[in-house]
């Protein structure tokens, strides 16, 4: 199980927590549980429904397909990995009209939700929109982005779903993308071949300019390259 599929596998996990403590209220004869039990069970039930819907895999393809990522990993990759210093992105952003920020499970792994807040009120102060583009499957959990940024303080109108943000991003001049992998993945889209192939992303490759914020080269949760750092507007931040 790779890629963004690991929130879909914890949600059915989560229903099955569900079954075992109404069965448990069953055998102990305590309807609280059965009540509770039920209740957890079928809201796991439903949201592993949406969210596997929501990455256009059946369940059982989720559950069983096997992930070959690592025997494609490095294979057909086209162009060339360009690296700029993080001085050089942060005057793409500063003299940049707009600025959306990808955060991935890379962020949480690092805390850094706060420094990210912190660098879009000093765009903000210089007269830059910022906003926020969050996958609805990115990380272990559905909305742990949110909440990440959340204790920031981000305000929730800076949030823009995948299906809201997309339609914006070829008139967006610079995209961040903070510790995401798979889900910027363009071989979603391209690649049938590819294990991710059919996976909604997030298109980040229409924006005129893409910033790649990574602590190395390594492959995502779904063990494949990327296309993205290998694409002409892509600059790679280490």
């Amino acid at each position: 199980i790779g890629g963004a599929d690991m929130p879909v596998v914890i949600s059915l996990l989560n229903a099955f927590t569900g079954l075992a403590v109404g069965l448990e209220g069953y055998v102990l004869g305590n309807p609280a549980l059965i009540i509770a039990g039920i209740v957890v069970g079928a809201a796991g039930t439903l949201l592993t429904q949406l969210m596997a819907k929501a990455m256009n895999r059946p369940l059982t393809n989720v559950l069983f397909a096997p992930i070959t990522g690592e025997a494609q990993a490095g294979g057909g990759m086209e162009g060339t990995m360009k690296e700029v210093s993080a001085m050089d992105a942060a005057a793409m952003m500063r003299y940049a009209e707009s600025v959306i920020i990808v955060p991935g499970y890379g962020m949480a792994v690092a805390g850094a939700q706060h420094k990210v807040y912190e660098m879009t009120k000093l765009l903000e102060a210089e007269g830059v929109d910022v906003k926020f583009a969050i996958h609805p499957v990115a990380g272990r959990m559905p909305g742990h982005r949110n909440v990440l940024l959340a204790e920031s303080d981000v305000p929730y109108d800076q949030l823009r779903e995948m299906d809201e943000i997309n339609p914006e991003l070829p008139q967006t001049d610079v995209c961040v993308v903070i510790g995401a992998n798979d889900v910027v993945n363009p071989a979603a889209k391209t690649d049938e071949s590819s294990p991710i192939y059919g996976m909604p992303i997030i298109e980040v490759e229409e924006a005129q300019q893409v910033l790649v914020l990574k602590r190395s080269m390594n492959t995502g949760f779904a063990g494949i390259d990327n296309d993205l750092f290998y694409h002409d507007k892509t600059a790679m931040v280490f």
